[in-house]
């Protein structure tokens, strides 16, 4: 709970610095262009990893595999996704790296480390 408050704290305030410094640097239609660029990019490839995401969990489900790999890829686009439309660069980076497939398997043993960890202490319940 430390982390997230000091993550909500800081992120945005690095953010705003960094969009303030592009806005000096570029100029601001450049900044705002840059910005809304990435939403539609990010957009689009979300979509596009989710459908296939989608595709492989039904194929899994189908064959009678349980999805685990497929759950984590698409947690890391759900929130990859969700910071490609948020407002900022360090937010954009951060999302390319949970959008791009190589970039992603970084992340799934963390994820899996912290769900094991949950269900580990009771505190999250799989029904």
């Amino acid at each position: 709970m430390r982390y997230f408050l000091m993550i909500l704290i800081v992120v945005p305030a690095a953010e705003i610095g960094i969009l303030m410094f592009s806005g000096k640097t570029i100029g601001l239609i450049p900044t705002i262009a840059m910005i809304i660029l990435t939403g539609v990019i990010g957009a689009a490839l979300a979509k596009k990893q989710g459908m296939e995401t989608l595709n492989k969990v039904r194929y899994n489900l189908g064959r009678g595999v349980m999805p685990g790999e497929e759950v984590l890829d698409g947690i890391c686009i759900l929130v990859g996704g969700t910071l490609l439309l948020t407002p900022g660069f360090l937010t954009d980076i951060m999302g390319f790296f949970l959008l791009a497939p190589p970039t992603r398997r970084l992340f799934k043993p963390l994820l899996q480390r912290t769900f094991r960890r949950w269900m580990n202490r009771n505190t999250i319940i799989i029904r």
